[in-house]
Formats: C-alpha cells, structure tokens, sequence
C-alpha cells in the first residue's frame, strides 16, 4: 500500500528546497519552480520567517533560509564526526588482527553501513557496503543496537519495522539478554550464509545512560572459527575498539 503523502508538508519542503538553491530568490521564482500558486507561497514562506528559517531581504533580492536550518543536518554531522574518529582505530585493528571492520548507524527502522576497512583487509570477502542497509532484527549490528539502547528506543524500532507479535518479542527479548551478558551479538540469517558477523555497541561516552551511538562488527567466514572462538578472540578488543570511538566522538563533536 502506497504510503500517504501530507500534501501542506509536501509544499513546504518544495519550497525549501527552491530557496536552498540560490543565495537568494524571489517569489517569483519559487512560484515557478514550485509549481505552487502565489498566495501558498507566500503563506509558508510567512510560515518559515516566523519559525525562523528564513528571512525577507528586499523587494528586489527576495528571501533566504537562515542558518537555523543547519540545525535540520545536525545528525548528518554527526555521523561525520563518528566516522572520523573511528576511522584510524578501525584501520589500526584491521591491520593488526587481519579481519574487517563495519562501523554502523541505525535509522528508519534498518542498519545502515557508515564506514568498513574491508578494502583495507587481506581477508575480506565482500565489499566496503557503504549506505547499504542491514536488517535490524538480523544481523549483528541491529541486534548490538537493540540489546544496549533504551527500552524507548526498542519499542520506537520495532514499530518502525512493523511490530513482532508475543511470542516473537519473548523470543528476541532471550536472544537481547544473551548479547548483554556476554557483550557481544552474532548474525542470524534466515539460511546459512557463507560469511559470519559478530558485533559489540558503541554507546555515548561520559554519559550515565550510555546511549548507543553506533554499533561495530567484524565479519569473518563461517569455517575460518566458531561464535564461541570468535567471542573469546576478539570480543574485548572489540569493546575496547568501541570505547575509544566513542571518547574520540564526543571529543570531535564539542
């Protein structure tokens, strides 16, 4: 079923997204390239003033967005300063122990791949995957992510991808339980895979809650060692890696 479309938000965003294109622009212009009549444009254009997204020049110059409206790609930024600062220990890891790296963001109800030292690693099998998008419920990413963020957050994730019924949350709830007590998930796909992922969080430094931030998994192949092995070999290093991330974060983004 085809998703319903809000049609004021809709015209909203089409005019913002005419007034980012130029420094300034006139109503004129807005009208045309939106396809909107005059009166609705000057409507929300009044509507983003007050908000204060935008602001009149001039008669002739027109309008423009105002800096508030960097606020809106605060997120994007962040997930930059994440990047950086994992980067050099992701590198640092995949050189020393061999196996790739793939550090990762949740939203809209998936994972999504941020960065990956895969091209960097003799023993990668597959490609840096960047934007691509893991199945939450999964993969070892999703399942890091899951077991250490809130309970808010949980609920917020598993309505976003549909909800499970009783028995399948009691049943992911088992598998949440095992990954916080042993600090580590592994992926769960729907049939044998060639390729194996384990997985720690990445949760906010210095901050009593301890949100997560972002989740890291090394990928290996099946026969190359078992969950177990794979726990006891690189499950700290792991954390460690983790920990670093997030103190490096949180210094990035001051």
């Amino acid at each position: 079923m085809a998703t319903a479309i809000i049609e004021p938000i809709r015209r909203s965003f089409a005019v913002l997204e005419a007034l980012s294109r130029r420094p300034s622009t006139t109503v004129a212009v807005l009208t045309r390239e939106t396809g909107l009549p005059r009166p609705t444009v000057l409507r929300l254009l009044h509507t983003l003033i007050a908000l204060g997204y935008a602001t009149r020049l001039s008669r002739q110059q027109g309008y423009r967005l105002t800096d508030r409206v960097l606020g809106l790609s605060e997120s994007i930024r962040f997930v930059d300063h994440l990047v950086d600062a994992a980067s050099p220990h992701m590198s640092r890891f995949t050189a020393e122990h061999g196996w790739p790296l793939y550090l990762a963001t949740l939203g809209y109800g998936a994972i999504t791949i941020r960065h990956s030292t895969a091209p960097e690693s003799p023993m990668a099998f597959e490609g840096a995957g960047l934007n691509a998008r893991r199945p939450v419920l999964i993969s070892a990413l999703g399942r890091a992510w899951l077991a250490f963020c809130s309970d808010v957050e949980r609920r917020n994730v598993l309505r976003d991808i549909g909800g499970l019924s009783r028995r399948q949350e009691a049943a992911l709830e088992e598998v949440l339980a095992r990954v916080r007590r042993e600090g580590v998930a592994f992926t769960q796909p729907p049939r044998p895979t060639r390729l194996h992922g384990m997985a720690v969080a990445v949760r906010q430094h210095g901050r009593p809650d301890g949100r997560v931030i972002a989740s890291l998994s090394m990928r290996f192949p099946r026969s190359a060692m078992t969950e177990e092995e794979a726990a006891r070999r690189f499950g700290r290093p792991l954390a460690v890696l983790a920990r670093a991330i997030a103190a490096d974060t949180a210094r990035r983004a001051r």
